[in-house]
């Protein structure tokens, strides 16, 4: 087979930010959350529609220890045990790929960042055009131009950033192939793991652009400030090791064979699914999207209702978040709510949530349908938004 358009995405950042954009009262009738999965449905279907890939594998972590954990103990230990209604959704997202024929893998003992390392190596191995989509900044290493590119998922589920090896560096300052001397250097909270105090995004890149490797910005200590000396000093040995963990591991356990990962939807189970889910409208948009890819005997009915009108093929799908970022347009909707005397609303952060700067907020019916509202924090700081949000009797 010749060379394919392949897309790869780390189904626990996607399916993580989707959980924390939008309200956790959306819900079925009998009180399933499914906020994670609508918006990772909804991610998935666009970058389906948008990307056109021809083989699509979705990644996940398991619950068990890394070997990252067991080299080092500190190993995001900060992080708070996730929600069981978000853990009881990532089963759904997993039976939901199935019923769309799309590969979902995982591997004790590994990182779904490792195993999406090793399919970029295999797709650059068969000259593959590969997109990664994720949330986490580690996948940066992986850029290689031509053949493979990050799509970055900035906030929320439909603010990305596309990079190809020169995006990295104007994103970061370093190549892709520095990039874990340079995050190891600086530091990643987000993993628990310290860099040298002191060396932030800027000095790290300047100094790993100057001595070219960490190990030999390590040996120039003594020609930097005394602080830096002394820091660089008194973290070497911890600081090299927390590189070591960060380069992404490209001999995973993956039996899957790219040439085989073209979905296979099921259209019936798929339907099935998204009624049970109460997604109202969510098959109309996955039956059009997946038009290329079905492999059900009722295709040709099941697109016999299909339109030819391109302005009207998407006019009953699920809604999208809407961005609200003009003041009148912002206070129409807040009204809405108030007249109907309720609203879920959930916040996204830049950050770790509730303790990091407010991004926004997302915001839909009390009943957890319809469409979903993003108001950024700009709007936010606005006296008549907050007056008009504090008259919501019930949120």
């Amino acid at each position: 087979m010749g060379t394919m358009k392949l897309m790869v995405l780390d189904g626990n950042s996607l399916a993580y930010r989707a959980f924390f954009a939008l309200p956790t009262d959306m819900a079925t009738a009998s009180g399933q959350v499914t906020n994670s999965v609508y918006g990772f449905c909804t991610m998935l279907l666009s970058l389906l529609k948008e990307q056109k890939p021809e083989g699509v594998i979705v990644v996940f972590d398991r619950k068990e220890p890394t070997f990252r954990h067991l080299a080092a103990p500190e190993y995001k230990a900060q992080r708070e045990a996730q929600p069981d209604i978000l853990y009881q959704q990532m089963d759904i997202i997993k039976e939901v790929l199935a019923a769309m024929g799309i590969a979902a893998i995982d591997a004790a003992g590994f990182e779904g960042d490792d195993l999406i390392a090793t399919v970029a190596t295999m797709a650059e191995r068969d000259q593959h055009d590969l997109l990664i989509v994720t949330g986490d900044r580690d996948s940066y290493q992986l850029v290689k131009d031509p053949h493979i590119r990050v799509l970055y998922n900035k906030r929320g589920v439909s603010d990305y950033a596309l990079y190809n090896e020169l995006g990295i560096f104007e994103k970061t300052g370093v190549t892709p192939e520095q990039y874990p001397d340079y995050a190891a250097l600086r530091g990643d909270s987000s993993d628990n793991l310290d860099g040298v105090p002191g060396v932030g995004e800027k000095t790290a890149a300047k100094l790993i652009n100057k001595y070219k490797s960490l190990a030999a910005v390590f040996d120039a200590a003594d020609e930097q400030t005394p602080k830096l000396r002394q820091s660089l000093h008194e973290n070497r040995e911890r600081v090299i090791r927390n590189a070591d963990l960060m380069i992404l591991r490209r001999d995973a356990p993956v039996a899957i064979e790219l040439s085989e990962t073209q979905p296979k939807p099921n259209l019936k189970q798929i339907q099935q699914m998204f009624e049970t889910l109460e997604f109202k409208n969510m098959f109309a948009r996955a039956k059009s999207i997946f038009a290329d890819f079905a492999a059900d005997e009722s295709k040709s009915a099941a697109y016999d209702t299909q339109t030819d009108s391109a302005s009207t093929e998407y006019a009953s799908l699920d809604p999208i978040l809407s961005t609200y970022s003009n003041l009148p347009e912002t206070i129409v909707l807040l009204e809405g709510f108030v007249a109907q005397g309720s609203a879920s609303i959930a916040g996204a952060w830049l950050g770790e949530a509730g303790r990091s700067e407010l991004d926004g907020v997302s915001m839909t019916s009390s009943h957890g349908s319809g469409p979903v509202a993003w108001i950024p924090s700009a709007m936010l700081e606005k006296r008549e938004v907050l007056d008009q949000i504090t008259k919501i009797p019930s949120l």
